[in-house]
């Protein structure tokens, strides 16, 4: 499941709302809390995806809107052009640069010390 990524933060790229059937899911990890609860985006019906376990059918979710920026170079590529969708930090979900809103130099400040290898940390996940 999820693992802290080196003592760096918490991936959090996987955060959906659950719509219908909460009660189909597995039961949530103090791991899942705590990540949860440093997500901006965070409401009673979050849940992480890759710890929630589908129990039986039924359950509807919703991707939180916007896109998590994945890397620096993702933002560099797009200095000077207007955010399609609101622009999320990657870990914490918090809105960098909103919908319609001009992409500038500022935004890589922001994300200067985020460490963008969430990925690879979570091909070696165990159980929380």
């Amino acid at each position: 499941m999820l693992k802290e990524c080196g003592g760096r933060g918490l991936c959090a790229t996987c955060h959906v709302y659950i719509k219908q059937g909460m009660d189909f899911l597995s039961g949530m990890s103090r791991r899942e809390q705590r990540t949860l609860e440093i997500i901006t985006s965070c409401k009673p019906n979050s849940r992480l995806a890759c710890q929630s376990r589908v129990l039986q059918d039924g359950v509807v979710v919703e991707l939180p809107p916007g896109m998590y920026v994945k890397s620096l170079q993702d933002i560099e590529a797009l200095i000077g052009r207007r955010a399609q969708t609101d622009m999320l930090h990657p870990v914490t979900g918090e809105v960098l640069v909103e919908s319609g809103k001009l992409i500038a130099r500022s935004t890589i400040k922001q994300l200067e010390n985020t460490d963008f290898q969430i990925g690879s940390y979570m091909t070696k996940t165990t159980d929380a």
